[in-house]
């Protein structure tokens, strides 16, 4: 997959003001030749806004792509524009800062003059590839007429899907992620291997990558399986995945969990489920009556277990005191060498 923000947007560089539609098309033809060169040719194109329009006058040069799903998109390009400030004094001036959505845009006139009077009939009707309109009926930057408009204009297969209650720009994360599970279960008829199979990792190797949304969201690859690492809202992140702590604990409790669990069995104890839950938090020194460390504050795990079972209390005593056997139990009570350098480019 490929995720990109046309110039000036989102996590690109450059200025808006220096695009237009044309170039936003051109851009999206360029994206698409370099997976098809580089890695593997798209065969799902997915537009927001008027992202959405500029993917339905791309589709025709992609050639590879089998499917395309829009997201708020106008049927007219200019008509975004219609709705905002500014448009005079980007006539008279050449160009004027306007409010889009909340967020603030440096337009020109040549990008007015651009997407004045562009529409997609012509693209929808000689689509020949599948298409997924979603929108929003309380969408109050493109309304929801433009979607009935897209639909009518494109061919089948066709499919439409209300995003009630979300707004435009699916602010709200439960709506991002209700358009994109239907996305995702839509494309698995169209396209290729869109059930992926698993991560090209290796067995017993982590590695952590940036994913340039926000400021600290990341990926987790280990071996096989994709995790998702971010710092919650309050501390600047997108809590996008779980925090580093997170991991810590999830870590620990899981290594519990497995440790009791292998010794019930080879005891043949009745031990029916194991809950884990790990507690984080700093100490002053003065708190902790078994600290000799002299520092401030301390670092302090607490581990509640529930047991589930018929089981004795000698038995429950003696899960409890094989919990801190746990081997990441130990790890974390030993002593830890982290030596780090820089990897070669």
């Amino acid at each position: 997959m490929l995720r990109f923000d046309f110039t000036g947007l989102g996590g690109s560089e450059g200025e808006f003001a220096n695009t237009n539609f044309s170039s936003n098309v051109a851009d999206l033809v360029a994206a698409a030749e370099f997976l098809r060169t580089e890695f593997r040719a798209p065969e799902l194109l997915v537009g927001h806004s008027l992202g959405g329009s500029a993917v339905l006058a791309a589709a025709a040069a992609i050639p590879s792509a089998r499917a395309v799903a829009t997201i708020g998109s106008p049927f007219e390009p200019g008509h975004v524009l219609e709705r905002i400030g500014g448009r005079d004094e980007i006539q008279r001036a050449g160009e004027a800062e306007v409010d889009i959505g909340g967020r603030r845009f440096r337009i020109r006139r040549q990008f007015l003059e651009d997407v004045a009077g562009r529409r997609l009939d012509a693209a929808l009707g000689g689509l020949r590839k599948a298409l997924l309109v979603m929108h929003s009926p309380r969408d109050t930057i493109v309304e929801i007429e433009n979607a009935a408009r897209i639909f009518a204009a494109a061919r089948h297969p066709k499919s439409f899907l209300s995003l009630d209650p979300a707004d435009h720009l699916l602010s709200r994360r439960e709506d991002a992620a209700y358009a994109a599970e239907f996305l995702a279960a839509w494309a698995q008829r169209y396209v290729a291997g869109a059930v992926p199979g698993p991560p090209s990792g290796v067995a017993g190797k982590v590695v952590v990558r940036e994913t340039c949304e926000g400021k600290f969201a990341q990926h987790v690859v280990a071996g096989r399986h994709v995790l998702r690492a971010d710092e919650p809202t309050a501390s600047g992140g997108l809590d996008s995945g779980i925090s580093p702590y997170d991991f810590l604990l999830a870590g620990l409790g899981a290594c519990t969990a497995t440790t009791l669990r292998l010794y019930a069995e080879r005891k043949h104890l009745p031990l029916e489920r194991v809950t884990v839950e790990p507690r984080h938090d700093k100490l002053h020194t003065a708190d902790c009556a078994d600290c000799e460390s002299r520092a401030a504050r301390i670092d302090r795990i607490e581990r509640l277990i529930r047991l589930e079972g018929t089981l004795a209390p000698a038995d429950r005593a003696k899960l409890l005191e094989i919990a801190d056997k746990c081997p990441v139990h130990r790890t974390l009570h030993g002593e830890i060498e982290i030596p780090t350098r820089l990897m070669d480019d």
